[in-house]
């Protein structure tokens, strides 16, 4: 029961933070300077002060701050994000269309990075002065430093440009016809850069957080006692002193799932990958703020969702959390 009351907590203080979000981000947009109708009046060409009023009027810009803020939320409350004025259609449509190819972005890269960085952060950390452990401390040096366009402009200019091994941008050839398995090699090749760009960072983050936590561990009395009954040293590493490191990892992991895909922008417009960071970075261009306020409103949900969902996580991998 304890349990259930803490996890309902959690959710009240969730809906209170991202009522906040909400808030705090239609504020913002209000004090920007221009509007919906100055921006549709500038890809006209131009307007008249009729003009401009009757669109303000049609968005409901005319009514005081304090309206539209609450007939926003309202809207919110129903699933209803607004109506994209660039792309002509209901914000809600253009996010789930666009989400797909960022989830598989996202969690292609998330996925390899954590089981490598495990990888190489137990490896290392079984010889702490060995060669792998100077290779993840020169990775994560690398995965801190490099500006992630940086890295992928590299790739492209590697292995799209010169070598031709993989394409330059998109998600897949509209050229190519063929089956199931055709596309998804298709899909497959134009993944591949985004996946290494991305996961770059990701894998420097886990390897050597994950080493740092085996090497407490190990240090552990509980450690030293398996070893002196005399069990492999397979057994400790594996069974005792990865599952008791692994909680920092797991957190981070589920951290970094839900904030990066806000933070995806930049990979999605170097590769021009056609999620939400591509939708995100086009809509401020056109100053789109219906669809700017929706993604920043998605992004803010996932972010919290991932935080309670990291949470269970980890109270089902180590109860001890559950009594604290």
């Amino acid at each position: 029961m304890k349990v259930i009351e803490n996890f309902l907590i959690r959710v009240a203080y969730a809906v209170i933070l991202l009522t906040a979000v909400l808030i705090l981000n239609f504020s913002m947009m209000h004090l920007a300077p221009g509007d919906v109708a100055d921006t549709i009046s500038q890809s006209m060409g131009g307007a008249d002060k009729e003009i401009l009023d009757q669109i303000r009027a049609d968005y409901g810009l005319d009514r005081p701050f304090l309206i539209q803020l609450g007939s926003y939320i309202g809207n919110v409350l129903t699933f209803d994000l607004g109506y994209s004025f660039f792309y002509n259609t209901p914000v809600t449509e253009l996010i789930l269309q666009r989400l797909p190819a960022t989830l598989l972005l996202v969690f292609t890269a998330q996925v390899l990075a954590l089981i490598i960085g495990v990888m190489l952060g137990v490896i290392s950390a079984r010889r702490p002065n060995g060669l792998t452990s100077h290779f993840v401390t020169l990775l994560a040096l690398f995965g801190y430093s490099a500006p992630v366009f940086w890295t992928g402009i590299l790739l492209l200019i590697g292995f799209s440009l010169n070598v031709h091994w993989f394409p330059v941008a998109g998600m897949r050839d509209v050229t190519i016809s063929g089956g199931f398995w055709v596309h998804f090699v298709d899909v497959a090749r134009h993944l591949v850069l985004p996946v290494i760009t991305l996961g770059s960072i990701f894998l420097a983050l886990y390897s050597r957080l994950c080493r740092a936590t085996m090497l407490e561990v190990l240090g552990s009395d509980y450690i030293r006692t398996a070893k002196a009954k005399g069990l492999h040293d397979r057994d400790v590493i594996y069974k005792h002193a990865l599952k008791n490191s692994l909680s920092p990892v797991i957190t981070l992991a589920g951290l970094q799932f839900s904030a990066v895909i806000s933070g995806a922008v930049l990979v999605e417009a170097v590769f021009s990958w056609p999620g939400l960071g591509t939708l995100a970075f086009q809509s401020i261009i056109a100053r789109d703020t219906p669809t700017i306020l929706g993604i920043l409103f998605f992004s803010a949900l996932v972010v919290i969702v991932g935080n309670l969902l990291t949470d269970l996580v980890l109270r089902l991998i180590d109860p001890r959390i559950g009594t604290k």
